[in-house]
């Protein structure tokens, strides 16, 4: 099994092998590019970096790891400043809108500090449902899933699964609601 394998099947893996380093300087690449028209916003580098149609808004500046691993819905919208570490899949539905401030993380590193050192890192996958609205400043950790028509309160840390039709926020991200 590749290295890029491993890492997107969510097993550890060595992200400083050279067919991964290569992908994330081609993300590089197509980030800068697309940072750097902010006015004209480039939807064809976006369908380059994700390797799909793309049918959505994303304002610069925007950042990721790979790009492959993304698949977004249709109708989506990102304000300032979205990153998504994305070594594993990432899945976002249709209709989500994202404020200023979100970071989406995938990614994962060993507690135990030799693994670390020696360059090992992991992923688990993220999926958001359909139309739902995250807000500002929030954090989406390694392997949560939100439910469809969610709203994430701004700030929050989300650690856990969030069910489909709840109001949640905080850190650690709660359900305070359902809808």
């Amino acid at each position: 099994m590749t290295e890029k394998e491993k890492m997107i099947n969510g097993l550890p893996y060595n992200a400083d092998e050279p067919s991964l380093v290569a992908d994330r300087k081609r993300a590089k690449k197509l980030m800068k590019e697309y940072n750097d028209s902010p006015v004209d916003l480039k939807k064809e580098v976006l369908d380059e970096l994700f390797g799909q149609e793309f049918n959505a808004h994303i304002e610069a500046p925007f950042r990721v790891d790979y790009g492959y691993n993304i698949k977004i819905g249709h109708s989506f919208y990102s304000n300032f400043n979205l990153t998504i570490l994305d070594v594993a899949p990432v899945e976002i539905g249709y209709h989500v809108f994202i404020a200023p401030n979100v970071l989406i993380a995938t990614a994962g590193h060993p507690v135990d500090p030799i693994e670390r050192s020696n360059g090992v890192e992991f992923g688990k996958p993220i999926k958001i449902g359909n139309r739902v609205w995250i807000g500002g400043n929030v954090v989406i950790l390694p392997g949560v899933t939100i439910g469809d028509n969610v709203t994430i309160g701004a700030g929050s840390v989300v650690t856990k699964d969030i069910p489909s039709n709840t109001v949640a926020v905080g850190n650690p991200c709660k359900v305070i609601k359902h809808i």
